[in-house]
């Protein structure tokens, strides 16, 4: 069997593919940006046969390449029966998120032939629908920033001999605006007393002492803690044992200001305090 491991970083214009590429060059990946996908089997023959050393490959391959969704399934099913590993990570952002991207950097879409940027996303979003389905891992970028997506991509594609815990992400969030596309539980703490509704309290969000006293000192915060723990402390061994390497935690109150802030951070001392690797999102705070 080849050894040479094989990342294909592939999806939707603006999506942080550029991102993730370097991601993967910063653990050691040997990376190229937009190959012809018609040159992969011979680069990949290439490089195992003379630079042994190289045993991670990443390269970016999209439409830049017109020929690429004509050719791509042939010569990836072709490559895997030859033993490389391949694994195709697909990039995906919502429409408006993605506008908002070619909107700050002022660059045209690869698609968009009349220049609106809108016709080009719907275009290549329909091109890109059966790649999607074969790919082995998709990365919605809609809510993260490059910093959060270059530790996706690191901690998907990084080995090690030493198993590893569960890592928790922990996100808060307003109902307002929408629940986490990426979370895996979801917890609604709309029920506990809002401190959106005391003059005093109100600007500040629940990083401040005011606010996480106000939340916490009620008879209902702490049984919902209690439980809550309880139920996470019981299931996180479980999904281990079947395999699980990330959990996604989303606590949603109205605003994302207030309640869910308090609540994501105690979930977060919890589980850092048991060794866990805890990533902290406040989505929403800082919204009006």
């Amino acid at each position: 069997m080849n050894n040479l491991k094989v990342a294909i970083i592939t999806g939707l214009s603006g999506s942080g593919k550029s991102t993730a590429l370097r991601a993967l060059e910063d653990i050691g990946f040997f990376c190229v940006d937009n190959l012809p996908v018609i040159l992969l089997p011979k680069f990949l023959s290439i490089t195992a046969s003379s630079s042994p050393e190289i045993k991670n490959v990443a390269m970016v391959m999209d439409l830049r390449e017109r020929s690429f969704l004509d050719k791509y399934e042939r010569i990836f099913q072709g490559l895997k029966k030859k033993g490389y590993q391949i694994e195709i990570l697909f990039l995906e952002s919502s429409d408006e998120s993605l506008l908002h991207r070619f909107s700050e950097t002022r660059r045209s879409h690869p698609l968009s032939e009349k220049g609106i940027i809108m016709d080009g996303i719907t275009l290549e979003r329909e091109k890109f629908s059966s790649l999607k389905k074969m790919a082995d891992k998709i990365i919605d970028t809609t809510s993260i920033n490059v910093h959060q997506l270059k530790d996706i991509v690191q901690r998907h594609f990084s080995t090690s001999s030493r198993k590893k815990k569960m890592i928790i992400n922990v996100t808060s969030f307003g109902y307002r605006y929408g629940l986490p596309v990426d979370a895996d539980i979801v917890f609604d703490v709309r029920f506990l007393p809002n401190p959106y509704f005391v003059e005093s309290l109100k600007n500040y969000d629940g990083n401040h002492a005011g606010v996480k006293n106000y939340v916490l000192k009620n008879k209902e915060s702490k049984q919902f803690l209690d439980k809550t723990l309880d139920l996470m402390s019981l299931l996180i061994p479980l999904y281990e044992k079947e395999g699980k390497v990330r959990l996604n935690i989303a606590m949603g109150c109205t605003g994302g200001k207030h309640r869910s802030v308090v609540m994501a951070n105690k979930i977060t001392a919890f589980f850092t305090a048991k060794k866990y690797t805890v990533n902290t999102n406040h989505r929403d705070n800082q919204k009006v």
